[in-house]
Formats: structure tokens, C-alpha cells, sequence
């Protein structure tokens, strides 16, 4: 198999803090590779090293065969980033953005007008090509900084949690993008802590916590890392959601979570299903939902970890904002 980007061994230091504890990576070429973690797991300094944006302080790592450290000006020249927030010029027009970056890239001043024209269309942002990127939405400034990442054909494309911030139908429009791009051949490191992306764009996940991979395998392999199944409750009534944590704790046999108005206990036997419908029968009841499912990637990271994704506030140890074409 072809590797876009290997790592062994990476580890960075921020002073008293070890922001990479030896990570080790290998992502196909042509493929989405996830890296999902919390804030402060690590995943934004991993990019920054592949990026060439800051030395690691040991082990190694190649992106299209380039050595980051010594090839540095070659592995340039292959990538694009784009980073947590988006870094357009707000005073520059979508056009103009462009223009500046691929005149940046040492492009013809024609040339890049025709990419900046293409890449405008390609992300559905013709219409606004001539405002100000002050006036655009959020997601358009995401798409109009994606678009920035790409006008230099990078073959492989680090995209630093894209969707902060971005409502539902944003977000939905930028994995297709996304999608559109490897379908093309370009190689996606995606990093974030939503684990929905994840499963929805990642054929490779690789689980990242206090800055060591503890995981790694596509999304169904780690979801089968839980064993069994997961039984999820609903009470119509908020009211009863002690007593159904209390009968699914008995007939589960394990400790059940609490998600709003939703209990969820792993099971291993799916007889446990008509047992739950008759105990919660006997105790009068209503349920708004009962369902006996597979498990989701937020179940593994907390199995795996001992703590959801999102409950981790700690900020990544060199946190940057930014763009590279």
C-alpha cells in the first residue's frame, strides 16, 4: 500500500508539557484519515509537525516521501492547510483572496485569475466573488478558506477541525467537499473532536488522548472494540429517568450513561431488550423511544478513554490559526 504520510515516533514539548508522546502514523494516499481527540489530545501539534511549521523534538515523518524536516521546501509545495479558524483577508474580496494566494505561489497573475474563477465556482461562491469577505457568512468563509488551501493543487490536504463553528447544513457542505476532493485523488488528514465527522468522512481513525494514539482501525473496527450492543431508553416523562437508570442498571448488568433525556447501558445479551419492555411495563412507564443498536464512535472514545470527546476543555498546547497553500 501507498502511504501519502508516515510518522514514527513524534514527539513535541511546549516546555513542562508533552503535546506528542510518540505518535505514530500511516495514511493511504487517496484516503480521509481522521485524527480524533478532545481539545489539547495533541491532534493540531501533529499537524503543525507534518506541515513543517514546527520541528518535533523527536522521531520522524514523511509526506509524499519527503523527509518534513529535511525537505521542508518539498513538502510545501505538496500540501495545503487549513486551520481551526478561518484566516481570509476580511478587507479582500472572495476574487481578490484568491488572487493573493496564488500570486504568493509564484503564479501568472492570468493564471491565477483563472484558478481563483474555478475554485469560486467549484465552491459555489460566484455570486459573492466581488464582496468583501467581511460580509460573507460563516460558512462561506470556511469554503472560501478551503478554496484558498487548494489554489496551489495540493496532493495532500490538512484540514485542522473545518467545521468549528458551522451550523448543520455548513458543515453538511463541507464534507462533501471534502468527499468531491479525494474522489479527485488528494489525500485528507482531518482532525477533530466530532465524531460524527468522523464517521462520516474517515475511512481510517486514529484515537488520540494526552498526545499518544490509544487507537487506531476504520470506524466499524473501533466501534466493535465496545463488544455488544447498546440499549438506548427515553422516558416520555423526564421525571422517570431515575427509575429507568435504576431497571436498566439491574436487567444490563452494567452502569448505565445519561445523555439529556436518553439512558444508554451496554448489553451483550439481546435478550435484555423484551426484559427492559416488561420491567418498565410493570413500573407503568411511557417510553418516548426504546432501541437496542450498535455501538457509536462517542460510546468507543468514552469506553477507550473514560471520557467523552467533548468534555476535555483543555486547549491544545500550540494552537494555531492559520492558512497554508
Amino acid at each position: 500500500m501507498e502511504y501519502a504520510i508516515r510518522a514514527e515516533g513524534l514527539v513535541r514539548r511546549f516546555g513542562a508539557t508533552t503535546a506528542l508522546a510518540g505518535v505514530d502514523l500511516a495514511v493511504p494516499t487517496g484516503t480521509v484519515f481522521g485524527l480524533l481527540g478532545p481539545n489539547g489530545a495533541g491532534k493540531t501539534t501533529a499537524v503543525r509537525v507534518l506541515a513543517t511549521l514546527i520541528g518535533a523534538d523527536e522521531g520522524h515523518a514523511t509526506v509524499g516521501g519527503y523527509d518534513v524536516r529535511r525537505d521542508a521546501h518539498r513538502v510545501r509545495q505538496l500540501i495545503g492547510l487549513t486551520g481551526q479558524y478561518a484566516s481570509v483577508d476580511e478587507t479582500l474580496t472572495g476574487t481578490e483572496n484568491l488572487l493573493l494566494i496564488g500570486r504568493l505561489l509564484g503564479m501568472r497573475r492570468a493564471d491565477a485569475r483563472v484558478r481563483a474563477r474555478q475554485l469560486l465556482a467549484d465552491f459555489q461562491l460566484t455570486d459573492a466573488a466581488d464582496r468583501a469577505a467581511k460580509t460573507y457568512s460563516g460558512g462561506m468563509r470556511r469554503r472560501l478558506d478551503l478554496a484558498a488551501s487548494l489554489v496551489g493543487r495540493p496532493q495532500v490536504l490538512f484540514l485542522d477541525e473545518p467545521t468549528t463553528g458551522l451550523d448543520p447544513r455548513s458543515r453538511n457542505e463541507l464534507w462533501d467537499m471534502v468527499r468531491g476532493l479525494v474522489a479527485d485523488g488528494v489525500t485528507v488528514l482531518l482532525t477533530t473532536q466530532y465524531l460524527e465527522e468522523a464517521d462520516q468522512l474517515a475511512g481510517e481513525i486514529a484515537v488520540v488522548d494526552h498526545g499518544r494514539v490509544i487507537a487506531q482501525g476504520t470506524p466499524e473496527e473501533l466501534k466493535a472494540k465496545t463488544g455488544g450492543q447498546i440499549l438506548a431508553v427515553r422516558p416520555a416523562d423526564a421525571s422517570d429517568l431515575p427509575t429507568v437508570v435504576s431497571i436498566a442498571a439491574e436487567v444490563a448488568g452494567a452502569t448505565p450513561e445519561v445523555a439529556q433525556t436518553t439512558v444508554t447501558v451496554p448489553v451483550n445479551d439481546p435478550g435484555v431488550l423484551p426484559a427492559m419492555v416488561r420491567r418498565l411495563d410493570q413500573a407503568e412507564i411511557t417510553i418516548a423511544e426504546l432501541a437496542l443498536r450498535g455501538s457509536s464512535l462517542d460510546e468507543v472514545f468514552l469506553s477507550l478513554t473514560g471520557h467523552r470527546a467533548e468534555q476535555d476543555a483543555r486547549t491544545d498546547a500550540g494552537t494555531f490559526e492559520g492558512s497554508l497553500a
